[in-house]
């Protein structure tokens, strides 16, 4: 297993970590997800460390806490060969502080997460989602205090706007607490938009990414081709509504692509998807999911090898889009020459 540093902090993860979406799942969108009670989720765990998969994912609004009750009880006297990652923010409850970031709220989830994953501590807390009602001073000074109590080592953000993530940034450094050091975001073959603003403020400012659905939302499974149905056993027919939109032929084009790479390498297109996602800028972690052991052994197939550049720019190319503004190429009006965004390079901070 490769390590990555996490953004600008002293902590290294793997570069593959597990997601516990699938565990206790119940409900619309993670009953369809995976429904991985604690027997099957401790082999899983078994696989996951074995391979030197070290990171879990979980979040409060996974399956109403469930996933965070089996993850804990497949740890359960191992805590310390792991890294826990957890969320809180969205609604967990009917109640007016059920959700945000209030220390109210974050004070309660943390506690409440440490309970149902049975340790007391978390290596890292992630707010799921900005709180525009909530002063960001208000947060960070609870996210602060937690830290000093050694609830939280690091903490982190999930799915933010640039401009919510820069001010929280600012912020932590006005008034002296702890920066976010991850930023767990959306990003994939057929979801780039990553790349315009997030990217290059991770680099800047040293925030790691931890890549949630690298597959596209189950998209790039292998499973869907040109011209046929969805199979029957997708679970896309149930959850493709909550997840990011993909223009069918924007799909397709991708998929070709990573057809002609398998035929090439021998690689699943799970595979050659999450190992294009590995040398990307600020990627410091991929989460790979999985409903069964088989799944999650095809997932750690995506690393220990590298894509030829000539691929990588194959693939580069079949999911480039036109980003929307202002990040579009400018065209010259003399000689029509195409100023394209500032390439991000290296993915080192």
């Amino acid at each position: 297993m490769e390590f990555n540093r996490l953004g600008r902090s002293g902590l290294h993860v793997p570069a593959l970590a597990f997601g516990a979406g699938t565990f206790g799942g119940s409900g619309p969108l993670f009953g369809a997800w995976g429904d991985t009670g604690a027997d099957q989720a401790r082999r899983m765990v078994d696989i996951a460390l074995d391979a030197g998969v070290t990171l879990f994912d979980t979040a409060d609004v996974y399956s109403d806490g469930a996933s965070e009750e089996v993850l804990g009880a497949a740890l359960k006297g191992r805590r310390d060969r792991a890294l826990v990652s957890t969320k809180a923010g969205l609604p967990s409850g009917e109640g007016a502080n059920d959700a945000g970031a209030s220390r109210f709220h974050l004070v309660r989830a943390v506690e409440a997460a440490l309970r149902r994953l049975g340790t007391d501590y978390l290596d890292l807390f992630q707010l799921h989602a900005f709180d525009a009602r909530t002063p960001v001073e208000e947060t960070l000074s609870a996210l602060d205090d937690l830290v000093r109590d050694g609830k939280v080592r690091y903490v982190g953000a999930s799915n933010f706007a640039g401009w919510q993530l820069q001010k929280t940034l600012d912020a932590a450094d006005r008034d002296g607490r702890p920066r976010f050091v991850a930023h767990q975001v959306y990003y994939s073959l057929v979801g780039r938009d990553y790349e315009w603003d997030l990217m290059p403020l991770g680099l800047d400012q040293g925030v790691g990414a931890l890549v949630w659905s690298p597959l596209g939302w189950g998209r790039l499974t292998g499973r869907i081709r040109r011209g046929q149905p969805i199979p029957a056993g997708s679970r896309l027919h149930e959850t493709a509504r909550f997840g990011p939109p993909v223009e069918d032929e924007a799909l397709y084009d991708v998929v070709d692509a990573l057809d002609a790479i398998s035929v090439e390498t021998g690689r699943t297109v799970p595979q050659i998807a999450i190992n294009w996602l590995l040398r990307r800028p600020t990627v410091a972690s991929v989460i790979i999911g999985a409903r069964n052991e088989e799944q999650l052994t095809q997932n750690l197939g995506a690393i220990g090898w590298e894509l030829e550049p000539e691929q990588v720019a194959r693939l580069d190319e079949a999911s480039a889009r036109t980003p929307p503004y202002p990040h579009y190429p400018y065209v010259r009006q003399e000689g029509f020459h195409r100023l394209s965004p500032p390439v991000v390079a290296g993915a080192g901070f």
